[in-house]
């Protein structure tokens, strides 16, 4: 991951009040957290007013340099902070008052920390003189947010907003990007203080590190020479560091296979003939034997996820390891490192690269048997999918042509569940930025609003929110927003009419009992809600899908409608299931390709 060239401070910066500065303007805490976000360069925020925050509101009433989206909820606001800075890697906002406003923001700040994501969350609080009486509304987020969060400010006072709001901003966007929270009293907002920019920066023991120690690289390097089975098993990490230029660099110069992660989806150009796919629990069947046959795992940016290694004790067993990451916690935390290097993706990649070019000049490398080997596993294990027996639509044929209709300069953000999969298996990605998934949390409800924020922030791209029916339930009254502030996104529903994950391993590990996964809303159903009734309400265009010869006309409709949110219901077959598979809790040694094509699973 990377530092990211802001506007910030450094927290060595001199204080402007010394002797010989202008005397500072003297302003209310509010205009000074506006006035700190415009010079921090941010132009857009998402928000709901409530009455802990109102005197920001006003302030924000007043001005015209920062753009305010107000939301439906503010879970809403916080994914939509996600989408927005996922696309553009630029530091999201989300703005919520005390109490429940704050608490509602919990799930989308959880999941940025989980997915390196720099998100910035501005909160009201009430009065300081009442905080510790359970007043109307209060909630100690500082303390709620702790565990979820790279750091948390509480604001008392109004001279102290400038260097809350600009530390906070320079914790979320450097090291490893993550969310940070400022809690500010409503008096701090109130009250009058100097407005003192750029202000100094008081932040002891926060020095992440970027530049690797060189005589790691060059280990590094020369396993890689010696290697006979080397893999590149590339995370998020190289994307939030915008590192895929130093990637595509190095990867061209070894012509060792890559694999990305669920998060790095497009870390790598799909079509790139040393591409193996994605990598675990449904990743491509030459992408999963890789990392697990493999004698050298480079992993950059990654960081051993449960749903990468399948059981852990027996993952890639005759793998050397070399752990390249910003953040040093992640370093041997589940695979112990052979060669730790603690740094910047960008520049570690980049140096490698160089390194590599010495250590080669020494010894030829030889890959030649390993490639045969994984290209025989790309001819006998193509991605490919089964059509249903039911003679519904097959989600995975409705999600390839979204992405082939829509092409490679798309965004598209996937909720959570068997359409992620599809949708990170089935859409081509070759640039970073187009694919936005919660991916360690798992956040039902995170596609709506971030392809809504990705939209606001990429106005010229395409935007796709593929959701399923239960996740488009948990988030839908952000279409109303959409409408109303000209945010036209396209909803792909891949409506099979339950909890679609859930019910495959009901039907797989629990006998085909499907306890309270069936949702009523696609074929032979009740079909409540209509989605393209709820699509009209919200002044959207809905289109319902229930033949493979209506897809493409519905998609081609969906693109040239520019004016208003699309929704397209796509009733598609419950049945359908993502495949390949690795069962949770077993080696990836067991993948199963298809249905009835592996061995024997004997537990969950």
């Amino acid at each position: 991951m990377t530092t990211e060239s802001s506007p910030v401070p450094s927290p060595s910066t001199p204080n402007p009040s010394a002797a010989g500065a202008s005397e500072p303007e003297i302003i209310s805490g509010s205009d000074a957290i506006l006035r700190s976000l415009s010079k921090l360069g941010v132009t857009d925020v998402f928000g709901i007013p409530g009455g802990a925050v109102i005197p920001f509101y006003d302030a924000l009433m007043a001005q015209d340099a920062i753009r305010h989206i107000l939301v439906r909820h503010e879970q809403g606001a916080g994914h939509a902070a996600e989408g927005y800075a996922s696309a553009s890697n630029r530091v999201g906002v989300a703005i919520a008052t005390s109490g429940p406003g704050a608490t509602n923001l919990v799930t989308a700040i959880a999941d940025a920390y989980m997915d390196s994501v720099p998100l910035l969350a501005i909160t009201g609080q009430v009065f300081s003189t009442l905080m510790g009486t359970d007043a109307f509304q209060e909630a100690d987020i500082v303390g709620i947010t702790m565990p979820i969060t790279k750091h948390s400010f509480l604001v008392r006072r109004a001279e102290d907003i400038p260097a809350a709001v600009a530390s906070a901003y320079h914790i979320a966007s450097t090291g490893r990007p993550g969310p940070v929270l400022v809690d500010i009293t409503k008096d701090a907002q109130q009250n009058m203080a100097p407005f003192i920019w750029p202000p100094k920066l008081d932040l002891p023991g926060y020095r992440p590190i970027t530049k690797a120690h060189g005589k790691q690289v060059q280990a590094a390097a020369q396993l890689l020479v010696d290697a006979k089975k080397p893999v590149l098993y590339v995370g998020g990490g190289v994307i939030r560091a915008r590192a895929s230029a130093e990637l595509l660099e190095l990867a061209e110069a070894t012509g060792v296979p890559v694999v990305t992660t669920l998060m790095a989806r497009g870390a790598f150009p799909d079509s790139h003939t040393q591409h193996l796919g994605m990598p675990g629990m449904h990743g491509t069947v030459p992408a999963v034997l890789a990392l697990q046959e493999s004698d050298l795992i480079i992993s950059l940016g990654a960081r051993f996820d449960d749903r990468v290694t399948g059981k852990a004790s027996e993952f890639a067993p005759n793998a050397t390891i070399v752990h390249v990451d910003v953040d040093p916690a992640e370093i041997s935390k589940i695979r112990m490192a052979d060669v730790p290097i603690v740094g910047d993706a960008k520049d570690v990649i980049a140096d490698l690269t160089v390194a590599f070019a010495q250590a080669k000049a020494e010894a030829t490398p030889d890959y030649a048997d390993w490639w045969t080997y994984l290209n025989n596993l790309r001819e006998k294990f193509p991605l490919g999918y089964s059509e249903p027996a039911d003679g519904l639509l097959a989600p995975q044929y409705v999600i390839k042509r979204i992405g082939e209709l829509t092409g490679p300069e798309g965004i598209y953000a996937a909720g959570v569940g068997q359409h992620q999969m599809w949708a990170a298996q089935f859409i081509k990605y070759e640039r970073p930025n187009a694919w936005l998934n919660s991916g360690g949390a798992g956040t039902m409800g995170y596609s709506v609003p971030a392809a809504m924020g990705a939209k606001v922030a990429e106005p010229d791209r395409v935007v796709w929110s593929i959701d399923g029916d239960g996740c488009f339930q948990m988030t839908n009254q952000e279409l109303a927003t959409c409408t109303i502030n000209n945010i036209p996104i396209k909803v792909a529903i891949i409506n099979n009419s339950s909890l679609g994950m859930v019910r495959q391993w009901q039907t797989l590990f629990y006998d085909g009992r499907h306890s309270f996964t069936d949702l009523n809303t696609g074929h032979d159903t009740a079909m409540i809600p209509d989605f393209v009734k709820m699509a009209d309400a919200y002044g959207a265009l809905g289109i319902r899908v229930t033949r493979a010869d209506q897809v493409d006309d519905a998609i081609k409709l969906a693109l040239a409608t520019n004016d208003r949110p699309v929704v397209i219901d796509f009733v598609v077959s419950r049945d359908a299931m993502v495949w390949p598979m690795v069962p949770q809790g077993v080696s990836n040694s067991q993948v199963q390709y298809a249905k009835d094509h592996a061995p024997t699973w004997e537990e969950e």
